[in-house]
C-alpha cells in the first residue's frame, strides 16, 4: 500500500496525523470564531468592550492553562505508554468537552467546560510530530510534519465556514465532538514508533519531564525551544482575535468579524506552514526558515500598526500577512521533537508547543491588565509594546537555539 511507505511523505500516519489535527485546530480556535454570538447569548452586553475583553481573556485563558496543564500529562504519557495511547485518549477528552460546551449556560461553565477541552486538546499535535518525525527518514520529516501542520490548519477554515452557515455556535461544538469520535476509527491503521518500542524493550527511564530541569545544557534547549514560538499566539491571540477592537481605534466603525479575521489568517497560516517544510528543505536548514518567516512577522507586524489599515479589507488583508508570516509553526514543533531523544521526545513535542499556548494569559496580562488598565495606555501603544517585548525575546531565543536539520533521532537521553 503506497500510502505505508516509510520513506513516503504520503506515510498512513501523516495523513492520519494531519486529519486529527485538522479536528484539534476546529476546536481550538473555535471559540474565537463564535466568541461574541456565544457571549452575546450568555448575557455579555456586546458595547460594552471592557467586559467583552474580560469575559473573552477569561475563558481563552482557562483553555490555554488546559493545554499547558494537558502538554504535561499527554507528553509524559506518550513517553511512558506510547504515542497511540495520547492519540486516542486525547481524542475522546476533547470530543466529551465540546459536547458538554454545546449545553453550557454561564460563562463560569464555558470557561470550565474550555478548560476540559484544553486538557484534551493538548495531546494531538505533540503526539502526532513525535510519531511522524520518527516513522520518516530525517530526510523527509521537515516536509512531513509541515504536511500535518498545513492541512491540519484548514481546521480552523472549516470552523468558520460551518457557523457561517449553521449560525448556531452550540451545534458547531456538538460537530467538534462529533468529528473527534470519528477521528478514533481512522487511528486504529496506525502503528507505533519503532523507536518507541525499542526504547520501551531497552527498559530506558521514560517520560521523566523533571530531566528538562535536571541538567542546564537540556534545561537551555527546552527553555530556548519555547521561547521561539511566541510570536505565533501573540499574532492569533492579541493582533487577530482583537481585530475588530483594532480596527475600532485605526479607523472607527467597522463591520470586522473576528471569525473571519481568524479564518482569512489561518488559511495563510496553513499555506506558509506548508511552504516553511519546502524552504528548510531547499536551505537544509531549520533555523534559517525560521528566520525568514520571522522577517515576514515583523514586516506584517509594522503594516498592521502602520497607519495603512484605513478601512474592512485592508484589516482582513493585514490578518492575513500576519497569518502566513506565523506560518514556522510546523518547523517550531518539529525542531522541539529534534532536541531531544527518544524517551522524552513525545514529552518535549507536547510540552513546548503547549508552553507557548500558554504563555498567552501572560501576554494578555501585559496586553490588558498591565499595559492598558494599570497604565492607561491605548489598545494601540499596548500592541505595540507587547509586540516588540515578544519579538525580542524570540530572537535571541533563535540565536542561542541549535540546528536539527540532519540530527539523527535514534537515541536516548540519559
Amino acid at each position: 500500500m503506497t500510502l505505508a511507505r516509510k520513506d513516503s511523505i504520503f506515510h498512513i500516519a501523516v495523513v492520519v496525523a494531519a486529519l486529527g489535527y485538522f479536528v484539534d485546530i476546529y476546536d481550538l480556535l473555535l471559540f474565537t470564531i463564535v466568541r461574541e454570538p456565544s457571549l452575546r447569548d450568555l448575557g455579555i452586553d456586546l458595547s460594552n468592550s471592557a467586559q467583552v475583553l474580560g469575559a473573552s481573556a477569561k475563558i481563552i485563558n482557562w483553555q490555554m492553562v488546559g493545554l499547558l496543564i494537558g502538554g504535561i500529562f499527554w507528553g509524559m504519557l506518550g513517553d511512558k505508554k506510547g504515542r497511540l495511547s495520547v492519540l486516542f485518549g486525547s481524542i475522546i477528552l476533547y470530543s466529551v468537552a465540546n459536547f458538554i460546551t454545546g449545553f453550557v449556560q454561564t460563562t463560569d461553565q464555558y470557561a470550565y467546560a474550555r478548560f476540559v477541552a484544553g486538557l484534551g486538546l493538548a495531546g494531538e499535535l505533540g503526539a502526532g510530530i513525535t510519531l511522524v518525525s520518527e516513522l520518516l527518514p530525517k530526510t523527509k520529516r521537515g516536509v512531513g510534519t509541515s504536511l500535518v501542520a498545513g492541512i491540519g490548519l484548514f481546521g480552523a477554515v472549516f470552523a468558520y465556514f460551518t457557523f457561517h452557515y449553521t449560525q448556531d455556535w452550540r451545534l458547531c461544538y456538538k460537530i467538534g465532538g462529533g468529528l473527534g469520535i470519528g477521528l478514533l476509527l481512522l487511528r486504529v491503521g496506525v502503528a507505533e514508533s519503532g523507536m518507541f518500542k525499542d526504547t520501551k524493550d531497552r527498559n530506558v527511564k521514560r517520560g521523566n519531564i523533571f530531566m528538562f530541569f535536571s541538567d542546564r545544557y537540556r534545561f537551555k534547549k527546552y527553555l530556548l525551544a519555547i521561547l521561539i514560538g511566541l510570536p505565533t499566539w501573540f499574532v492569533i491571540g492579541i493582533l487577530v482575535n482583537y481585530s475588530n477592537r483594532f480596527a475600532n481605534a485605526f479607523y472607527g466603525e467597522n463591520k470586522i468579524e473576528s471569525g473571519r479575521a481568524i479564518m482569512y489568517a489561518y488559511a495563510a497560516i496553513a499555506i506558509g506552514d506548508i511552504l516553511v517544510g519546502l524552504v528548510s528543505q531547499y536551505f537544509k536548514s531549520r533555523k534559517k526558515a525560521l528566520y525568514l518567516f520571522y522577517g515576514f512577522t515583523i514586516l506584517s507586524g509594522i503594516f498592521f500598526f502602520s497607519g495603512f489599515i484605513t478601512n474592512d479589507v485592508t484589516m482582513y488583508i493585514a490578518c492575513a500577512a500576519l497569518g502566513f508570516s506565523t506560518g514556522f509553526w510546523a518547523i517550531f514543533v518539529t525542531m522541539g521533537a529534534e532536541q531531544f531523544g527518544t524517551n522524552l521526545r513525545a514529552t518535549a513535542a507536547t510540552t513546548i508547543p503547549n508552553m507557548v499556548r500558554g504563555a498567552l494569559p501572560l501576554i494578555n496580562m501585559m496586553f490588558l491588565d498591565l499595559f492598558q488598565k494599570s497604565w492607561g495606555w491605548t489598545i494601540v501603544q499596548s500592541g505595540i509594546t507587547t509586540g516588540v517585548i515578544v519579538m525580542a525575546i524570540t530572537l535571541v531565543a533563535a540565536y542561542f537555539t541549535e540546528e536539527t536539520f540532519h540530527k539523527d533521532l535514534n537515541y536516548t537521553e540519559e
